[in-house]
């Protein structure tokens, strides 16, 4: 993990090392997210509950894929996530609370559930463009992947509505 995090930055692993002291002091700097990149995700959930599902693929997409100085924050702690449980632990509360308040189920577990699901969806869309670099999903823009799968986080973080 040294290794690739010191190759991503064009460093040597003891410089890494010699900076942070500990793999738990790198993971705990790496944790800190840009405020930029939690508004991204925050606002994601302003406006009509109908267009949700595209501002929430929008607002990933754009938090994921911003110039590295937002972005690189989270990519670390996605493939930190991978090997160390505090990165996970942290990856995952910071995407579930982002995306549990956006979901409209009534019910927590449910709404949890809903949260949990967009969310898996989400990751695997990001680690398949930024890490595995599947290539039609590299090569496919960002208005069509929201158009794609916008409807389908839709259907996920907005319970139907009951029959009257």
């Amino acid at each position: 993990m040294i290794r690739r995090i010191a190759t991503d930055a064009g460093v040597d692993p003891s410089q890494v090392m010699q900076f942070f002291g500990s793999k738990d002091a790198l993971f705990a700097a790496v944790m800190a997210v840009p405020a930029s990149a939690l508004a991204r995700f925050d606002t994601a959930f302003d406006g009509p509950s109908e267009h949700l599902g595209e501002r929430v693929v929008r607002a990933f997409l754009e938090a994921w894929e911003a110039p590295s100085e937002e972005s690189e924050p989270l990519m670390a702690m996605l493939r930190g996530a991978v090997v160390n449980e505090e990165a996970n632990t942290q990856l995952r509360e910071f995407i579930e609370a982002r995306l549990e308040h956006g979901a409209g189920a009534v019910d927590h577990d449910d709404r949890a559930l809903r949260a949990g699901l967009a969310a898996a969806m989400l990751v695997g869309i990001i680690t398949s463009r930024r890490i595995i670099g599947v290539p039609t999903l590299v090569a496919a823009n960002h208005d069509r992947i929201v158009a794609t799968v916008g409807p389908a986080i839709q259907s996920v973080l907005t319970p139907p509505r009951p029959a009257v």
